[in-house]
């Protein structure tokens, strides 16, 4: 099967992932997707698959005849879709690209003015969306290459190869896609996600993260009699964000340079919840930023009285270079692969997090490829099927025995 069938087979079921939700996977919309995975890759013919139910599907490629010594590796994406945008009812649609403006349908359009790098991709096939919908390239373009490149290798028994496994997680969106990862069963020496953006992209190195939620506990007291008794939440809240430094944001920062993101507000004068991602490459910058978040609260409820404001934060992810920066071969694999096929790797930090970083501190060294996705998580979501096709080629050079 083309990669891109298999894509537009994967962005029909709808996996956005759920934050607020505590099970595993965060939404039963994705055990939909892990069923239709695993029953695939059976039928191609991997081995020892496993869907454990909770989301997670693994699957086995074994070595060649001859190449059971060879170093496995492993080869992981993720299942689930942002909740940034809706994701259900998603309707691709694939055009030849001649330049310009994209018209994605209601009203929306993909302008070159705010997207420059369209430029990049004249006379390619572009699968975009509709305007109302993210496309699901992340991550379903990782899973779409994975599972051609296996199938070809199984196809193709000259191309000779050690072990390799696969596997598909939930929750990668929401910082908890390897929170119940089977590595007794998931076990290559080394592995890649196949979960980053334009063709050649080759990451190893990440933001450090926290995830943040604030409570705001105000006084509701009807206004024509609440002078010196409402406390009112929702200004507070406000007080709050504006206490954030304004260039601090991820609208205001590249490369490097850290953040902090209010990404959902609800609240009433009463009380309500704000949530925040915190995020920088520099281990030392990233806990001053957490504590300057616990500063504000300090601040405003010595202000409004104690209680007024409590936060929750933990820790979501680390920045896997200072676990990569020795095993900097496996980087290199993947670089000299794509050069043999006419990919330039470029190598820049990623401004989020990746699976592969909480497997690097789990022991297993994961650095990022490209799947050829562009502007993820919104309705001018596009991949490039020609990228998708490189992308399978790379995996398979990486997986062919030297």
């Amino acid at each position: 099967m083309k990669v891109e069938e298999r894509f537009l087979n994967y962005v029909s079921f709808g996996t956005n992932s759920d934050e607020y939700s505590d099970s595993c996977p965060s939404t039963m919309c994705q055990k939909d997707l892990t069923a239709y995975l695993e029953e695939e890759m059976k039928k191609v013919g991997l081995t020892g698959v496993k869907n454990d139910g909770t989301g997670y599907v693994y699957g086995i490629l074994p070595a060649s005849e001859g190449c059971e010594d060879l170093t496995p590796i492993g080869f992981v994406a993720h299942i689930d879709t942002s909740q940034a945008v809706p994701g259900d009812g998603i309707k691709p649609r694939v055009i030849e690209y001649q330049g310009g403006d994209i018209e994605l349908g209601n009203g929306v359009v993909t302008t070159r003015k705010v997207f420059p790098q369209l430029d990049f991709y004249k006379g390619q096939h572009l699968i975009i969306t509709d305007g109302t919908t993210l496309l699901g390239a992340d991550d379903k373009a990782g899973i779409a290459e994975i599972m051609t490149a296996v199938e070809y290798l199984i196809a193709h028994p000259e191309v000779k190869h050690g072990t390799i496994y696969v596997c598909f997680n939930p929750d990668e969106e929401i910082g908890r896609g390897m929170e119940r990862v089977d590595l007794s069963y998931f076990k290559p020496e080394y592995a890649y996600t196949v979960d980053g953006g334009r063709l050649g992209e080759l990451e190893y190195e990440c933001f450090n993260a926290a995830a943040v939620r604030v409570f705001f506990k105000g006084v509701s007291i009807h206004p024509g009699s609440s002078k010196n008794k409402m406390k009112n939440a929702i200004l507070v809240a406000n007080e709050y964000i504006n206490m954030l430094p304004p260039a601090e944001t991820p609208s205001h920062t590249e490369m490097y340079e850290g953040f902090y993101h209010v990404n959902n507000l609800q609240i009433t004068t009463a009380g309500g919840r704000l949530v925040m991602i915190v995020r920088d490459h520099d281990r030392a910058k990233f806990e001053a930023r957490k504590q300057y978040v616990m500063c504000i609260e300090e601040f405003l409820n010595k202000k409004y009285g104690e209680g007024t404001v409590t936060t929750e934060m933990s820790d979501t992810y680390y920045n896997m270079r200072e676990k990569l920066e020795d095993k900097m071969y496996i980087v290199e694999k993947a670089e000299n692969a794509m050069r043999e096929l006419g990919i330039e790797p470029i190598s820049v930090p990623i401004r989020g997090g990746t699976d592969g970083a909480a497997l690097s501190f789990m022991g297993l060294p994961t650095p990022n490829l490209s799947t050829g996705c562009e502007n993820c998580h919104g309705v001018h979501e596009f991949v490039a099927i020609e990228s998708m096709e490189k992308m399978v080629e790379v995996i398979v050079k990486i997986a062919a025995a030297k």
